[in-house]
């Protein structure tokens, strides 16, 4: 009895947390450490954009890193920071997830993905390919 009444409680205190965050808004460390993004209102959906790299120097050229891989000649010279990879992440009709795309910088391409509140300092970032998903957990950064 005790046990589903803890269960209940920290279900409660879930949904609460949820409510408050209602939106993805904030500066995120990326699940491996490597940059910190910036979600904000963009017009009526939400982006992220690169705020913060961890090695901002391109280890093949030893100069600053450039966004190489994209597939328009003439971003391929624009720093990294200050790059939009979240892009138009609208409502998706689920409480606490958003559903646009992702610019993935490492190759140039632009997946389907999704914005998910996971709880307290916590957001899935989640992008897709057909039926192929890959997600990462972003921290808040205080």
């Amino acid at each position: 009895m005790m046990k589903r009444f803890h269960l209940i409680v920290a279900a409660l205190v879930w949904s609460v947390s949820l409510a408050l965050a209602s939106d993805p808004t904030g500066v995120w460390a990326t699940q491996d450490g490597e940059s910190h993004v910036r979600v904000a209102q963009c017009g009526k959906a939400f982006c992220g954009n690169i705020v913060w790299v961890k090695n901002p120097i391109d280890a093949e050229t030893g100069k600053i890193s450039t966004d190489k891989f994209n597939p328009d000649p003439a971003k391929r010279n624009r720093r990294m920071l200050g790059i939009q990879i979240a892009v138009d992440m609208k409502p998706s009709g689920t409480p606490g997830k958003w559903s646009g795309h992702f610019y993935n910088a490492d190759d140039g391409q632009t997946y389907e993905g999704s914005l998910i509140l996971g709880g307290p300092g916590i957001l899935y970032a989640e992008g897709c390919l057909a039926a192929f998903c890959m997600r990462q957990i972003w921290t808040k950064v205080k």
